[in-house]
């Protein structure tokens, strides 16, 4: 059930990051030069107010240098690299791996 879960949250954000690219290439195209989205400017362009809440919860629940320090930081990368990296992850996590017992049986 669990394994369903990551390799479904792995399959949004592998899609979320397929999009982001897309976006990314039609930009890089019509600009003629290198064009990546840091995944900040995207999050305040779909939707401000989370990212403030976001911010918000982090600073007073974690720590105001949990959010300088590492969040800031993740928020500055491309949006395509992050969600990738995210979905990797959520996969390996939900990875089933393959039993190796009777694979060199002789038949």
């Amino acid at each position: 059930m669990f394994r369903f879960i990551f390799r479904l949250a792995a399959m949004v954000a592998l899609s979320v990051s397929v999009i982001m690219a897309v976006i990314d290439t039609t930009r890089t195209v019509a600009a003629s030069a290198l064009v990546l989205t840091p995944l900040n400017a995207s999050w305040l362009a779909v939707s401000p107010d989370t990212r403030a809440a976001f911010e918000t919860f982090v600073r007073a629940k974690a720590s105001p240098l949990l959010w300088d320090g590492v969040i800031a930081r993740v928020l500055d990368q491309p949006g395509f690299a992050v969600f990738a990296v995210l979905a990797f992850l959520l996969y390996a996590i939900g990875y089933r791996r393959q039993r190796r017992t009777g694979q060199f049986a002789a038949n």
